[in-house]
């Protein structure tokens, strides 16, 4: 069975930092690029960072988050992580992992966890 199980998320204020993780299990996580989304409230989910795989090599981040936030993986922890720096409170939302594969096909989805930016 397929999970994602986010963590590391919290309520911080402004210029603060965060560091989201994301650990997978019942797939071959090495073989799956990893993608960090984020839905604010009223807001429609927006892509914040992706990295490829096996070995991270290849990272794309959305504009507004270049600079600051970071993602990486280990694939011996079948984990991959946000380090989230210089937060302002736009980045307020619920943060989502995203397993993804075209073949085998593959697109899981974690349950979130909430970031907070506020004085």
């Amino acid at each position: 069975q397929v999970e994602l199980v986010e963590s590391g998320g919290g309520l911080v204020q402004p210029g603060g930092s965060l560091r989201l993780s994301c650990t997978a299990s019942g797939f071959t996580f090495k073989t799956s690029g990893m993608r960090w989304y984020r839905q604010a409230p009223g807001k429609e989910r927006e892509f914040v960072a992706t990295i490829s795989a096996p070995d991270g090599s290849t990272k794309t981040y959305a504009g507004s988050v270049k600079g600051r936030f970071t993602i990486s993986r280990d694939n011996t922890q079948n984990t991959v992580y946000l380090q989230m720096n210089s937060l302002k409170p736009e980045d307020t939302a619920m943060y989502y992992c995203n397993a993804h594969r075209p073949f085998p096909r593959l697109d899981a989805w974690g349950q979130g966890t909430q970031v907070t930016i506020s004085s």
